[in-house]
């Protein structure tokens, strides 16, 4: 088999320098005035922190310490919402999260990725939204353009690429469906 090369180096960041700029200054005050607060203390300073760089946070959502969130203003959080510890939110693209929705520890939410046909590995990226009532499991992966319906359960380790239908249970790599998701 042909050896094919292909020369990456033309690769441009479409974000901009303001992006990049705000980025930075974010990646310094989150971590730098957050870190040492209690789980359920400073959930106000750190709302108003998000706001400050454009979130959309309700004011009963939580976002823990240790969470990531790649550009605050690509974020929607909604009532009772939460991002709990060591959440990676890569929101290239915007991420809403509803209300009464959990995404718990570990998961990681990514709206972009690389186009792997294109010479010049283009960005590509695509909204996750995460519809009222979800609850995501520990450590699982959203991929970008997934919408995870009302009421669905994402169990913990998935791998979802394709939208979760409303009121189910969903596990595996890729996530398959599992079983209807009933409230007694």
């Amino acid at each position: 088999m042909e050896k094919l090369t292909i020369d990456l180096s033309g690769y441009e960041n479409r974000l901009g320098r303001k992006h990049q700029a705000v980025r930075m200054l974010w990646n310094i005050l989150w971590p730098l005035t957050t870190w040492f607060l209690p789980r359920s203390l400073g959930m106000g300073w750190k709302r108003s922190l998000l706001r400050m760089f454009g979130a959309k946070v309700h004011p009963t959502a939580q976002v823990y310490s240790s969470a990531r969130i790649y550009y605050p203003a690509n974020l929607t959080m909604e009532a009772y919402s939460c991002l709990a510890d060591g959440v990676e939110c890569y929101n290239v693209a915007p991420v809403t999260v509803g209300a009464h929705s959990t995404i718990s520890q570990g998961t990681l939410l990514c709206t972009a990725s690389h186009d792997i046909t294109d010479s010049h590995h283009r960005l590509v990226t695509a909204p996750i939204v995460v519809e009222d009532q979800v609850w995501i499991g520990a450590r699982a992966y959203i991929g970008m353009g997934v919408v995870v319906r009302q009421g669905a359960v994402v169990g913990a380790t998935a791998s979802v690429y394709k939208t979760v239908e409303p009121w189910t249970v969903v596990g595996g790599n890729p996530a398959r469906f599992i079983e209807k998701r009933e409230i007694r």
